[in-house]
């Protein structure tokens, strides 16, 4: 979970004008899940603060006086309306996808994807303002795949999955690749907190 800076609220914004690109909402929504209110869920940090301060670590579950509280993948699933594929999850030891193969997730030219691909932080990725701009020509062009799988990725590469700033990395493409993020993000979420309390709380950052 993070605190977005400007740039991050920026993206956000620009997430949002390409739903107006999203031709079926309803089929979106049977292909991808309940993607497209993630961008206009507002997130209370005090709450959210407050609720990982009950996190017990060693029970791995929120403990409160008279009840105990875990998340779940059924929750998760249900949560984001994406359903659990029976395969083994994303582990971070899978191949790194080609151009190629990017490309055909994508269904644009190899081309692109070979000028655009870069490495920040040591990890390769695309950035942001690449696949914003690529979405942005083929919705207005009506060509629903394209526009919808670079659309799919930023969410999942921005919104999901954040890691380094206005860049979708390979490990989001690769969780795309599969369409089965949830037992990824319950992991993150459970990292996310033992990490937090590993530093002796603080604000959700």
């Amino acid at each position: 979970m993070m605190t977005m800076g400007t740039s991050g609220r920026t993206c956000l914004a620009e997430l949002r004008n390409l739903t107006s690109y999203v031709l079926d909402p309803l089929g979106f929504k049977a292909r991808y899940g309940k993607l497209l209110p993630l961008l206009t869920t507002r997130v209370y940090e005090g709450l959210m603060n407050t609720l990982a301060q009950f996190y017990d670590p060693l029970y791995h579950c929120f403990s409160f006086p008279d009840f105990q509280l875990l998340p779940t993948l059924e929750e998760y699933a249900h949560l984001v309306g994406i359903p659990i594929l029976d395969q083994v999850p994303f582990s971070g030891l899978e191949s790194i996808p080609t151009s190629r193969e990017i490309a055909d997730l994508l269904h644009i030219d190899e081309s692109l994807v070979k000028a655009h691909m870069t490495t920040k932080g040591g990890i390769q990725g695309l950035p942001s303002e690449f696949l914003i701009t690529q979405a942005t020509v083929y919705g207005k062009a009506m060509s629903e795949d394209s526009f919808e799988a670079m659309f799919v990725l930023l969410i999942y590469g921005l919104v999901l999955f954040p890691n380094i700033e206005k860049f979708v990395d390979v490990n989001a493409i690769r969780i795309f690749s599969v369409l089965n993020p949830v037992p990824t993000l319950l992991g993150d979420a459970y990292v996310f907190l033992h990490l937090r309390n590993a530093k002796g709380g603080g604000a959700i950052v």
